[in-house]
């Protein structure tokens, strides 16, 4: 009888343990680094913004754009849509997630209608979106042809994450 007495705090205590959710600070398994890199330029698409507007589109190992434009192959794709620049080109700076329109900023992530829009990460498996994350807040350094992010993103169990990565190489004219 002691020896239930004994185990049955510890089994409670236990099952209280394993009930409480873990507050992990990264995306485990994501990409530190990005093996190619698109920039597309829509230039001053916008009436009410003065800056020009490109998008970046980066790829991990295992993914790649075919010819047709459509992402083929398994991994990781980072997407910011909506980078302001203040001329045509992507400059040398530091990018900073913001909704003011000015430039060297970028659309932060959001939901539209069930479609991501400005900063977001697709998990591709097989050809196909396995996952969606909404990277709400960062900023990137864009300085002699390397990419430098910290991102940031609500986790699993809405606590704020950081993801961090980089790429280095030429930017991919990409045109649409």
């Amino acid at each position: 009888m002691k020896k239930i007495v004994f185990i049955l705090p510890l089994l409670a205590a236990m099952a209280f343990l394993s009930c409480r959710p873990s507050s992990p600070s990264v995306y485990r398994g994501l990409p530190k680094t990005y093996t190619t890199a698109y920039a597309t330029m829509y230039g001053h698409c916008y009436d009410s913004i003065s800056s020009a507007v490109l998008t970046l589109d980066l790829y991990s190992d295992g993914l790649e754009l075919t010819k047709d434009n459509s992402i083929q192959g398994t991994g990781y794709n980072l997407c910011l849509s909506d980078v302001l620049v203040p001329d045509s080109l992507l400059e040398e700076g530091t990018y900073s997630s913001s909704d003011s329109a000015e430039p060297f900023t970028f659309l932060p992530g959001r939901s539209y209608e069930g479609y991501p829009h400005g900063a977001y990460l697709l998990n591709i498996e097989e050809n196909k979106v396995k996952t969606i994350q909404i990277l709400d807040s960062g900023q990137f350094v864009y300085r002699n042809d390397s990419l430098l992010f910290t991102l940031y993103y609500r986790n699993a169990y809405g606590y704020k994450a950081t993801y961090t990565c980089s790429y280095a190489g030429a930017l991919i004219p990409l045109s649409k």
